[in-house]
């Protein structure tokens, strides 16, 4: 079975509490988060790690306060959740060649990854019969995220204890919405012991 990970925004902005859009409780994951992604690359899973990277005027900071602007430190991905053999792949790129990488980070300007037209070409790509997703904020990019595969079609699971939301009933609610459309929750013991029961996740 081929397995591909998908770390949604986990970014210092959102991470930290001085960051600029910091989810309470979040730094707090970010071992899980980095024991995910050293996960997938020793098991030769392929990391889609996506990243918000917004413009200064950016039309969402109507909406959000400002943060993950492109360039600045607070876009950026601690060094714990990086890969090393790993590909930024920019909104507006058109063509890219992934090349074997262990991550594949996509950088994105809107909550629903889909509106970025690399992130879909990229999840077809990789053809996988499987995507463990987890990172911030559960009840928006995240779920926004696993709603998305599962329209494609695909199988999804969520890690619920490498998850982090801002408000816990929006979150549950987010989380029901995305069981009931066929989606499932698991917790990261269970798929470190998933993997090891068969052998790893990745193509053989």
């Amino acid at each position: 079975m081929k397995t591909v990970f998908l770390d949604i925004d986990t970014q210092i902005d959102f991470l930290y509490p001085a960051g600029a859009l910091y989810v309470r409780g979040a730094e707090r994951l970010l071992p899980t988060f980095a024991r995910l992604n050293r996960y997938a690359a020793a098991h030769g899973i392929v990391v889609v790690s996506t990243t918000d990277a917004h413009d200064e005027n950016d039309a969402e900071f109507r909406v959000w306060p400002p943060h993950c602007v492109a360039g600045t430190q607070g876009q950026q991905k601690p060094l714990d959740t990086l890969l090393d053999k790993r590909v930024v792949l920019p909104a507006a790129a058109r063509s890219y060649d992934t090349g074997g990488a262990q991550q594949v980070i996509v950088e994105k300007q809107h909550v629903d990854m889909f509106a970025e037209p690399n992130l879909g070409r990229l999840i077809e790509r990789l053809n996988a019969d499987r995507h463990v997703v987890y990172g911030v904020v559960t009840e928006y990019c995240v779920v926004s995220a696993a709603m998305g595969l599962l329209r494609m079609g695909k199988r999804v699971e969520i890690v619920t204890d490498a998850i982090q939301g801002l408000k816990e009933d929006d979150a549950r609610r987010a989380l029901g919405e995305f069981t009931a459309a066929g989606g499932g929750l698991v917790e990261w013991k269970a798929v470190s012991q998933q993997a090891s029961a068969v052998g790893g996740f990745a193509d053989r």
